[in-house]
Parts: structure tokens; C-alpha cells; sequence
């Protein structure tokens, strides 16, 4: 007993060591500036890549990423748990649409030097755990609620947010871009979910 005791002390100290190792390598990678934690880049690489857009126009593009990548994300859940025939083909349309539009974001991203986050949020995160827990009609119409209606009009309103307050041309043209898609996307969402 002293032995596995001791044995899980030890497990557990370097796990936590591992932990605050890898919480420090994050730390460093965002410079403390939020909404880039994860971007697995080294805190060197990103500082030699000078941002093109004010602090606040970088927000809103990362912000325009988390939203698209948040869509594939729960469109592929919806893939494969929903029965519906008309869910399976919503959800392959937001995937569709939304990879497309996240690949218009990276370019930007690209180009103005801003470095986007490499997955979803930590909100999105514990609504696709909760979307997996979800089975049949329950599933399809928290799908539709959540991901449809509710995260499209928060997408609707980032990007006339975007449109409203961004300072650079390139950023402002993409948000006016994908509003016609995102309202096309959110009239469907609450068809679907009205019925």
C-alpha cells in the first residue's frame, strides 16, 4: 500500500509539473493579450510577426474564426448523431459554408499578420460535450436552437459590429461579405426550428 501510495504521489507531482510547464508555454505564446491562447505559437515567432490591424479589428477577425470553426465543429456532431434527413443537410451546409468562410479568415489572418486561435473556445468546447450527451429530437432541436439560431445571430451581430466599428477596408469587405450568408443561414435555423 505504501509503495502505490507513493507510487500515485509521484504520478500526480509530475502531471501537475507537466501542467504548470505547459501553462507557462501558453502564457508565453499569448502575451497576455486573451483570445489567442492555444495558437501553438512560440512567444518569439509571434512577435517577429508584426500585426496590420489595430488591436481591436485583430479581436474581431479572431473572433469571426472562433464563429466559423465553432459551426464545422458542430455541424460534424450534428453529422453524426441527428436521424433528421433536414438537420443532416443543414448541418453539411453550415460545414460547407463555414470551412469556407473560416479559409477567407485565415487568408485575411494571413496577410495582416494575426495569428488565429487553432480550435474552438472553451463555451463552444462544453456545448459540443453537451450536443454528444443529446440523442434523437433532443439532439436536433438543441442543435437548431443553439448552433442555428443562437450562435448565428451572435455571429450576425459580430459582423455588423465589424462592419460598423472596424478601421481596415480588407476586414470590413469579408464582414459584408458573409452577412447575406450568415442571415441566409439563420432564416433557415429558424424555420427549421419553428416547426
Amino acid at each position: 500500500m505504501v509503495h502505490s501510495a507513493r507510487r500515485v504521489a509521484a504520478i500526480v507531482a509530475v502531471a501537475v509539473a507537466g501542467s504548470v510547464t505547459q501553462f507557462g508555454a501558453i502564457a508565453q505564446t499569448t502575451g497576455g493579450t486573451g483570445g489567442t491562447a492555444g495558437t501553438g505559437k512560440t512567444g518569439s515567432a509571434a512577435s517577429a510577426k508584426e500585426s496590420k490591424l489595430s488591436r481591436s479589428d485583430a479581436g474581431m477577425l479572431r473572433d469571426m474564426a472562433q464563429a466559423n470553426m465553432a459551426e464545422v465543429e458542430t455541424g460534424r456532431v450534428a453529422m453524426e448523431k441527428s436521424q433528421s434527413a433536414d438537420v443532416k443537410k443543414f448541418a453539411q451546409m453550415m460545414i460547407d459554408d463555414h470551412t469556407k468562410g473560416l479559409s477567407e479568415v485565415k487568408q485575411l489572418a494571413s496577410a495582416k499578420g494575426v495569428d488565429l486561435p487553432d480550435g474552438v473556445d472553451m463555451k463552444h468546447k462544453a456545448t459540443m460535450v453537451e450536443f454528444k450527451a443529446l440523442r434523437g429530437d433532443t439532439f436536433d432541436r438543441q442543435y437548431l436552437k443553439q448552433a442555428g439560431v443562437g450562435d448565428h445571430e451572435a455571429t450576425l451581430k459580430l459582423l455588423k459590429k465589424t462592419q460598423a466599428e472596424g478601421t481596415d477596408a480588407d476586414l470590413k469587405a469579408l464582414a459584408t461579405k458573409m452577412v447575406p450568408i450568415v442571415e441566409q443561414h439563420l432564416k433557415h435555423a429558424q424555420g427549421m426550428a419553428s416547426k
